[in-house]
C-alpha cells in the first residue's frame, strides 16, 4: 500500500468518524490500534517460527502459565488468542466494544516486568478514549469495528519506503492542525530534515561500536529512528544502537515509544521518559530521595532534536542546574534553554544537531550572551540555514545548528540552504541531492560560493557574535545591470559575455562563432538559430560525446551489482556505493553538477531498493510473480474492494509487454491512432457545417460531437425512399424473418437471389442471416446510394460510417487490451532466468542511464537560454528606438496634414504639426 492509498483510506475513515469524536483525536484512535495489530501479529510471527502451528494459536490463553511466560521472553508481553487482532477481524457482526477494553486491561497485566519501561500505559490515551467512540455499547462497537477493518490491510512488515506510523501521524496532524489549534512543528519533524540531521550525527559516528543517542523532545520518534537507520548504515549493527527519548505530551510519549517498537528496534535498547524536559532532567525524576546525592547524568553520543520554538518557560533558579552554565534563557523563549540541555547530555566526543528558529542567531540579552559563550567555547561547528516553509503550519526560517563538546578548531562554517529546495504543495521540500550537498560542506568544512564559508572566530567577534547568515554567506542572484554605452549603440557588453567564462573554458572555439570584437563590446556574430550553432560546435559535440563515453561504463557495473548481486547486495548500502561510482567517473567532467546526478540515483533508488528488499525476503520467483490488481469500484452505493485484471509483483506489465510482446502492442497503439484520426476527422467535419446544421439534434449542444442516435433517425427518415434492386430482395428477406418462416424457406430464398452479397453479412450458423444484420446492410446499401456532396445528409452520412468504425475500433481494442494483459501474465509467469535478468536492468538502470546522460543537455539547454537572453537584451538600441519615435512622429504627422475641420479645429492641428516637426 502506497502513501497516496494509505492516505485516501485514513481520510476516508476519519470523515466518517467526524460525528463522533473530535478530529485531532482520530490519531490517537487510529494509531493505537494499528500498534496493537502490530503487536498481536509480531506474537504470531515470533511463536510460528519457534514451531507453533495454525492450529495452535487457539491454546494461547492466560491460564497457561508456562506459555505465557514464554510469549513473555519471546516478545515482552503475552496476547491470548481470543484477544489478537486477527481475532477480533474474524468476529465480524459478532465483535464488540469490551473486547477491546478486555484485550487492553489483560495487556496491562502481561507485560514482562524487564519491559515494562517499554510497554507499561502505552495503550492508556486508547483505552481511556473508547467511550467517545460513540453514545453506548452498541455504537462504540460499530465505530471501533470500522477502525479495525480499515487499518487490516495496513503493512505492518517495515518493508516499506516509508516510516507507516509517522507518515501516518504526520498526514493526521497536517490536516487536523487547525481543529488541534496546534503546528505540526510541535511534533513532526519533516522526513528530509530528519534525513539531513541523520547524515551529519552518521558521519561523526561512523566506525564506533555501541553508540547512545537521546532526543529529548521525541514527538512521533521519527527522529530517533532515522538516526538510528543511518547509524545502523554505516556502523552495520542496529542492535548496537540504544535509544533515550523523552517527551512531555502523554499521548505523544506513547506514540513514541509505538513507533520504536514498530520499526524492529529491540525492547532492551528503548529507554523512554513522559516528563518535562527542561524542568525534570534525566535522570533526576527517577529517583525521589536524596536525589542531589544520587544524581548520575545521562550521556550520550549524539543528541538530537526539534523542541517547541520560542516557548514560554519557568528560568526561575536555573543558574543554579549544571546545564545552563553558559546562560539562561529569557522567559519568552526556551529556545537555548533546549539547545544547553541537550548539550549538557553529549559526551565529550558526541555530536548534536538540534532544529531552531533563525532567531537565535541574532536575538541579544541572555540570548546573545549564551551566543557568545558557545562561540568562545568553539561548541558551534556548523549553522545550516533550511529553506522557509520546510516545516508544516509555520513558515518562519528555520535552522539547524550542528554542536559538539570538544573541538580543536574554533571557525563556524555557516551554510545558507535556503534556495535549494523543490516546491511541493504549499511547502518547500529538500532534496535528496540538497541534503547531500549540505552533508558534504558541513563534514567537509568547504567553503562553497553563494552557499557556505568556514567563519573565523575573529570575523564572529568582529559582528559581535551576531551568526545571522546573510552577515556571512551572500546567497542572492546579482542585480540585473545594464551597459549604457551597449544599450545606445548596440552590442553585448564584453563584461557579460566574459560571466559566461566556465562555458568558454569548456568550448573555447564557441565564443569565436557567437561574438566578434567590436570595442567594448561583443557583436553577436549568430542573431538567427542560436541553438542550431551551439549544438553543431565541435567543441559542444566533443563535450557531448565525452560525457556519455566516461558513463558508458556504468550500465553493465551497475547489471553486475544490482541484476547479478540481487540475492547477496545490501540493498541499504548499496545507494552510497554507487554514489561514490558516479562521483569518480564525474570527477573530471566540467559544468554538469555531480548533485543532479546524485539527485537522478536518488530518484532511481526508491525503487530499486523495494523491489530488492522483495527479492531477498521472497526469493528470485518474485520477479515470476503476477498479483490480482485490486481496485476501489462504487458497488450497490458502497466502495467495494474489487480485482480489475493483474499487475506484476515487481515487473511492471508495460514493461514487459514494451521488450517482449511489441507486436501485440503495436496492434493497439495502431488503433489508437486510428481512433485518434476519427475523432480528428468528425471535429473537422462538424467544422464544415454552417450555424442552422449546428442546430439540428445531429449536433451535441456543445457544437463539439455528433450524436449517433439522432443521425440514424435523420438519415433513416432521409433513406426511406432510397432503393435498388438490391434492397428490394433484402427487404422482402425481412419479411420471410417477419412471418417466422423456416429454415429451409429462407436458405431457399437467399440460394435463389445471387444478386445480393450475402457474404457481406455475418451468416448465423444455420446459413441464414438474423435481422439486426440484414437490417444494417440494407442501411449501408441506402447510405452507398448517397447524397448530394453538398448536402447536410452527405456530412452525416461520412460521421455515421465514422462513429460506426469508431464503435468497432473501440470494442476490438478493449478486447485487444484484455488479450494483451492475459498473455503478459502468461509470459511474466513463464520467464527465463536470463530474460528476468534483461527485464530487471531495463526497470532499474536504462531509465537511471536516460537521466544522467540528459544533463549535459540541460547544461547546453541553459547555455543556449542565457545567451538568447543575453543577445536579446541590447538587440534594441537607443538609437533604434529614437528612429522609431520619429518614423512614428512624421507619420502622425502625414496623417494630420489630410485632416479637415472648423478654423479653430485646424489652428489646433497646425499647432500639433509644429511640435511633431510636419512643418
Amino acid at each position: 500500500m502506497n502513501k497516496q492509498q494509505l492516505a485516501s483510506k485514513i481520510w476516508e475513515s476519519a470523515n466518517k468518524m467526524r460525528s463522533k469524536i473530535e478530529a485531532n483525536e482520530y490519531k490517537d484512535y487510529i494509531l493505537g490500534f494499528i500498534f496493537y495489530k502490530f503487536l498481536s501479529e509480531t506474537e504470531v510471527a515470533r511463536l510460528k517460527a519457534r514451531d507453533f502451528a495454525e492450529e495452535d494459536l487457539p491454546s494461547l490463553v492466560e491460564d497457561d502459565e508456562e506459555t505465557v511466560e514464554f510469549v513473555k521472553g519471546e516478545c515482552g508481553y503475552f496476547i491470548a488468542y481470543d484477544n489478537l487482532f486477527s481475532t477480533w477481524v474474524a468476529k465480524g457482526g459478532d465483535f464488540e466494544i469490551s473486547n477491546v477494553r478486555d484485550a487492553l486491561s489483560a495487556f496491562s497485566r502481561n507485560i514482562d516486568p524487564a519491559r515494562k519501561r517499554v510497554f507499561d500505559g502505552i495503550f492508556d490515551t486508547l483505552q481511556t478514549g473508547l467511550s467517545k467512540l460513540g453514545t453506548d455499547a452498541r455504537s462504540q462497537s460499530k465505530a471501533a469495528r470500522d477502525l479495525i477493518y480499515l487499518i487490516k490491510d495496513i503493512p505492518m512488515d517495515g518493508r516499506q519506503d516509508y516510516d507507516v506510523l509517522g507518515f501516518i501521524y504526520e498526514y493526521l496532524i497536517s490536516n487536523f492542525a487547525a481543529n488541534a489549534g496546534k503546528k505540526a512543528g510541535e511534533f513532526y519533524t519533516p522526513h528530509e530534515v530528519s534525513m539531513l540531521m541523520s547524515e551529519i550525527v552518521s558521519w561523526h559516528l561512523a566506525g564506533r561500536e555501541n553508540i547512545t543517542i537521546y532526543d529529548p523532545t521525541s514527538g512521533s520518534g521519527s527522529l530517533l529512528i532515522n538516526i538510528g537507520k543511518a547509524v545502523a548504515r554505516r556502523n552495520g549493527d542496529p542492535d548496537s544502537i540504544k535509544y533515550y527519548a523523552q517527551e512531555l505530551k502523554e499521548n505523544t510519549y506513547n506514540l513514541t515509544r509505538m513507533n520504536l517498537v514498530m520499526r524492529g528496534i529491540l525492547p532492551d535498547n528503548i529507554v523512554a521518559r513522559n516528563g518535562d524536559t527542561l524542568e525534570d532532567d534525566w535522570p533526576w525524576f527517577d529517583t525521589v530521595e536524596n536525589k542531589d546525592e544520587t544524581y548520575d547524568p545521562l550521556f550520550v553520543d549524539a543528541v538530537v532534536s526539534n523542541p517547541p520554538y520560542s516557548q514560554n518557560w519557568d528560568p526561575e533558579d536555573k543558574e543554579l542546574d549544571p546545564r545552563f552554565k553558559f546562560g539562561v534563557a529569557p522567559k519568552s523563549k526556551a529556545d537555548y534553554a533546549f539547545l544547553l540541555h541537550d548539550l549538557y547530555h553529549l559526551r565529550p566526543d558526541g555530536i548534536m544537531c538540534i532544529v531552531l528558529p533563525h532567531g537565535v542567531l541574532f536575538r541579544g540579552g541572555e540570548e546573545g550572551a549564551i551566543r557568545k559563550n558557545l562561540v568562545e567555547n568553539r561548541h558551534i561547528q556548523a549553522i545550516i540555514g533550511l529553506p522557509a516553509n520546510i516545516f508544516f503550519g509555520t513558515g518562519i526560517p528555520t535552522i539547524v545548528m550542528v554542536l559538539r563538546k570538544q573541538r580543536e578548531s574554533s571557525d563556524v562554517l555557516v551554510v545558507d540552504a535556503s534556495k535549494h529546495f523543490v516546491k511541493e504543495g504549499k511547502n518547500n521540500k529538500l532534496r535528496a541531492s540538497d541534503i547531500r550537498r549540505i552533508v558534504d560542506a558541513v563534514t567537509a568544512g568547504a567553503t562553497v560560493d553563494k552557499f557556505s564559508r568556514l567563519v573565523t572566530i575573529d570575523e564572529i567577534r568582529a559582528n559581535d557574535y551576531n551568526l545571522n547568515i546573510p552577515r556571512y554567506v551572500d546567497s542572492s542572484e546579482a542585480a540585473e545591470s545594464w551597459d549604457v554605452y551597449a544599450t545606445m549603440f548596440g552590442g553585448v557588453p564584453k563584461v557579460e559575455v566574459d560571466a559566461l567564462e566556465r562555458y568558454w573554458k569548456v568550448w573555447p572555439s564557441l565564443k569565436g562563432q557567437l561574438y566578434g570584437e567590436g570595442g567594448g563590446s561583443c557583436l553577436a556574430s549568430v542573431t538567427a538559430d542560436v541553438a542550431a550553432t551551439v549544438k553543431a560546435n565541435a567543441d559542444v559535440v566533443s563535450f557531448l560525446g565525452g560525457y556519455r563515453d566516461t558513463l558508458s561504463h556504468l550500465p553493465a557495473e551497475l547489471r553486475k551489482r544490482l541484476v547479478d548481486g540481487s540475492l547477496q547486495v545490501d540493498a541499504v548500502a548499496e545507494e552510497d556505493h554507487i554514489a561514490e561510482l558516479l562521483r569518480d567517473a564525474l570527477s573530471d567532467v566540467a559544468l554538469v553538477d555531480g548533485y543532479d546526478a546524485y539527485q537522478a540515483l536518488d530518484d532511481a533508488w526508491t525503487g530499486i531498493s523495494g523491489d530488492l528488499e522483495v527479492i531477498q525476503t521472497e526469493g528470485s520467483e518474485a520477479v515470476r510473480e503476477v498479483d490480482p490488481n485490486m481496485v476501489i469500484k462504487k458497488k450497490d452505493g458502497k466502495e467495494t474492494e474489487v480485482q480489475d485484471g493483474w499487475i506484476g509483483h515487481i515487473l511492471p506489465f508495460e514493461l514487459v509487454q514494451s521488450h517482449m510482446l511489441t507486436a501485440d502492442v503495436a496492434k493497439i497503439n495502431s488503433m489508437q491512432e486510428r481512433l485518434s484520426a476519427i475523432s480528428s476527422s468528425c471535429s473537422e467535419l462538424i467544422d464544415s457545417l454552417d450555424v442552422e446544421q449546428l442546430d439540428s439534434p445531429a449536433i451535441n449542444d456543445s457544437n463539439d460531437a455528433f450524436v449517433l442516435k439522432e443521425i440514424n433517425a435523420h438519415l433513416n427518415s432521409e433513406m426511406k425512399y432510397i432503393s435498388s434492386p438490391e434492397i428490394r430482395v433484402l427487404e422482402e428477406y425481412l419479411k420471410l424473418l417477419d412471418r417466422k418462416a423456416k429454415k429451409q424457406e429462407k436458405l431457399g430464398f437467399i440460394e435463389k437471389h445471387s444478386e445480393v452479397s450475402w457474404q457481406e453479412m455475418e451468416s448465423n450458423k444455420d446459413g441464414t442471416y438474423g435481422k439486426a444484420k440484414v437490417a444494417s446492410y440494407i442501411g449501408k446499401l441506402k447510405l452507398a446510394v448517397g447524397f448530394p456532396a453538398d448536402s447536410f445528409e452527405y456530412v452525416l452520412a461520412q460521421a455515421k460510417e465514422l462513429l460506426d468504425e469508431e464503435k468497432s475500433l473501440k470494442k476490438a481494442s478493449k478486447e485487444a487490451k484484455l488479450a494483451l494483459e492475459e498473455k503478459t501474465k502468461e509470459v511474466v509467469e513463464s520467464l527465463t532466468d536470463a530474460q528476468c535478468d534483461e527485464l530487471l536492468a531495463a526497470k532499474w538502470i536504462e531509465p537511471l542511464q536516460t537521466d544522467l546522460l540528459e544533463l549535459p543537455n540541460a547544461v547546453v539547454s541553459d547555455f543556449i537560454a542565457k545567451v538568447v537572453a543575453l543577445n536579446a537584451k541590447y538587440a534594441t538600441t537607443y538609437s533604434d528606438v529614437c528612429n522609431q519615435i520619429a518614423e512614428a512622429e512624421n507619420e502622425l504627422a502625414a496623417m494630420l496634414g489630410q485632416l479637415t475641420g472648423n478654423e479653430h479645429d485646424m489652428a489646433g492641428i497646425a499647432e500639433l504639426r509644429k511640435l511633431l516637426g510636419g512643418e
